[in-house]
């Protein structure tokens, strides 16, 4: 007769993606620092994070060297309030969608007063095609 197996099965969750992540450079909306957010994805075993700032690529750097450091992926992202009243999160999957965002903060921001961004969906479609978008329904 045989014994059966006592050893412990080991359980693996499913790969996790957090890809709406605001860091303390979305002021009076996120709080931690964007190396804080990602080790604590990796503590987590998260398979990625996103890190999501407000028309900002602001934190991107220091989140890049942390995760770069727990063998996290990194997605960069950024959310946008368009000016009709849609709100959107675009991901850059590639350098030239990152060339999009980049050039999208740069227009809006250059369009509103400091500290201000104005964006429509006009712009997002020139601006951004390499980029995919989440759309964030807005809260009543």
């Amino acid at each position: 007769m045989a014994v059966p197996d006592s050893s412990p099965v080991k359980v693996v969750p499913p790969a996790y993606a957090e890809l709406h992540c605001v860091s303390n450079f979305t002021f009076l909306r996120g709080a931690s620092h964007p190396e804080e957010l990602a080790a604590r994805a990796h503590a987590l075993g998260y398979a990625a994070l996103a890190l999501t700032d407000e028309c900002s690529l602001a934190g991107v750097v220091r989140a890049h060297q942390a995760a770069r450091d727990t063998g996290l992926k990194l997605i960069v992202d950024v959310e946008f309030r368009l000016a009709e009243g849609m709100h959107l999160v675009l991901l850059a999957p590639d350098r030239a969608a990152y060339a999009g965002l980049s050039e999208l903060i740069t227009v809006g921001r250059r369009r509103a007063g400091k500290g201000e961004y104005r964006l429509s969906r006009e712009d997002v479609a020139c601006q951004a095609q390499d980029c995919l978008a989440l759309w964030v329904p807005v809260q009543p």
